[in-house]
């Protein structure tokens, strides 16, 4: 078997002529019967791709207010808390000025019924010490007296 190499490496013109023709009626034929077909299909890619970036960009720019939203609804909430808490502070305090008003009048109260007690007490005290004075200063004439009539009754009978 005797292969020449150069047969099928040559450049002939007459294939060449031959070879650009046939693409040339080729790319005819194709344009004519198949280019607006191309044509509609990479024109419903452009839009379709553009549509594609264009709702990506209204995504983005969504998706960007809402980020802005977001954060200005946490600036809000950062405020809200801080207002919450002031709040709660201010309740808390005026809650133990009036709890320890509340006990202060209580315990003032608790303090002057204590004072009035006292004093009863110390009315009734003296009041009980001058009655037992009294009866024991009646009981010492009374004893006196006796005595002295014993003594006159003895000296009558003596």
């Amino acid at each position: 078997m005797n292969i020449d190499i150069t047969n099928y490496l040559r450049i002939n013109p007459v294939d060449m002529a031959l070879v650009c023709i046939s693409t040339l009626i080729i790319c005819l034929v194709a344009k004519h019967f198949f280019w607006d077909v191309i044509t509609d299909y990479f024109q419903k890619r452009h839009d379709a791709i553009a549509a594609d970036i264009q709702a990506g960009s209204d995504a983005r720019k969504a998706g960007e207010d809402y980020k802005v939203q977001y954060e200005t609804q946490m600036a809000n909430a950062k405020s809200d808390a801080h207002e919450i808490l002031e709040t709660a502070k201010r309740n808390a305090t005026a809650e133990k000025k009036e709890i320890l008003a509340k006990a202060r009048d209580e315990a003032d109260g608790l303090k002057t019924k204590a004072m009035q007690d006292i004093e009863r007490e110390k009315v009734q005290a003296q009041k009980e010490m001058k009655q037992t004075i009294t009866d024991v200063a009646f009981e010492a004439a009374s004893k006196i007296i006796e005595k002295e009539l014993d003594e006159k009754q003895q000296q009558k009978y003596v």
